[in-house]
């Protein structure tokens, strides 16, 4: 099993060409988890390739500190390892993962609010990591103004979604970042697809509030 994931920066893919990918590779995800089952380590090791990039960058999105991210990093391919043994197969390996990922995720940020770590706070709010992808003004339905470039905008976007509660951090990450679909995003969640547009459309109300002071008009609520 590798004890180091690489840290480089996550592929700038599209929403779409990114579903494309998760299903040309959903196939031989399930041949290399069967095998990963039987004891094949390097079908494992093929498997961290495929996604430690991906993983990196759900985690840099969700905690915005590159070390936090790197350790989220580690930690999800060392439970993957682990119970890979319990992976039935009724969603798609990436679901799966994803759904390890965010948790680990959320499970972090509760635990360093509830010990009390201001200095966590103070990362949430600072500059956009290098790595982090942007968050496009139009994948959100946003008019920037006229006094606002559209690299700042992102910047105060990406600001913004630290903001928001992790739940609803996830979904606006999951859905405008990685292009999942209301399905995928109800079974990493193991939420209903109804509970998962609720918390999207609240999710992006938010963003709109906190943005207006941005924006020349409305923020599309899809």
């Amino acid at each position: 099993m590798p004890t180091k994931v690489n840290n480089k920066t996550p592929n700038q893919s599209t929403p779409s060409s990114l579903s494309s990918a998760r299903a040309a590779e959903k196939d031989s995800d399930f041949d290399l988890v069967s095998r990963c089952q039987k004891g094949d380590d390097a079908a494992f090791n093929e498997l961290v390739t495929r996604y430690q990039r991906r993983v990196y960058a759900i985690a840099l999105g969700m905690l915005k500190n590159p070390d936090d991210a790197m350790d989220i990093t580690q930690e999800a391919f060392v439970k993957v390892y682990r119970y890979l043994g319990n992976f039935q197969g009724t969603s798609s390996f990436y679901t799966w993962l994803y759904r390890i990922v965010v948790n680990l995720c959320i499970d972090h940020i509760r635990k360093s609010r509830k010990a009390g770590h201001d200095e966590y706070d103070e990362k949430m709010h600072g500059r956009p990591h290098r790595h982090q992808r942007a968050v496009l003004s139009s994948d959100l339905g946003v008019n920037p103004s006229t006094n606002l470039g559209r690299k700042e905008l992102a910047q105060v976007m990406q600001e913004a979604i630290q903001t928001l509660p992790p739940y609803h951090r996830a979904v606006i990450l999951m859905r405008e970042v990685e292009g999942m679909s209301y399905a995928e995003m109800a079974d990493a969640l193991k939420i209903s697809k109804g509970t998962v547009m609720s918390r999207l459309h609240h999710a992006r109300q938010k963003l709109q509030r906190i943005l207006e002071p941005y924006l020349d008009g409305d923020m599309v609520v899809r």
